[in-house]
């Protein structure tokens, strides 16, 4: 049985925005296995950091960078809030927040990156691209 604020949380909002390693073609895009991909979508809402192996998402505007929207289920909101290290009783603790985001499908989670990003390089545009690199993490 999931906690209560699962079920609240997907109740309310059963879509995510992602923008990183869990979009189609990317090392993490199984744990969305069984979501429905509603469509692409340009936010300028955010700007995406190159944390190395995977991107960091922060609110701040942008030219507009591509994500990718899903329906989910509570099982798929469950697996993501563990792999992004959110933590519902201390979100800002954890790597990523999650909040919701304005799309075209409607309002999505979309997971937030905590730590600083000082010195990393922004994305303003478009999206990030995964490093070709062969040992990148499979849980972050």
């Amino acid at each position: 049985m999931h906690p209560h604020h699962l079920r609240e949380a997907i109740a309310n909002t059963p879509r995510v925005a992602v923008y990183g390693t869990l979009k189609q073609g990317f090392n993490n895009a199984h744990w969305l296995n069984g979501a429905t991909l509603l469509g692409s979508d340009v936010t300028k809402a955010l700007t995406l950091y190159d944390i190395g192996p995977y991107p960091g998402a922060k609110w701040q505007l942008s030219k507009g960078v591509t994500i990718e929207v899903y329906q989910i289920s509570i099982d798929h909101l469950a697996q993501l809030d563990w792999l992004e290290d959110y933590r519902i009783d201390a979100p800002s603790e954890g790597e990523y927040d999650r909040q919701q985001i304005t799309t075209c499908f409607g309002l999505a989670w979309v997971y937030l990156y905590n730590p600083s990003v000082t010195g990393k390089t922004a994305i303003y545009e478009s999206g990030w691209r995964m490093p070709n690199i062969s040992n990148v993490q499979q849980r972050r």
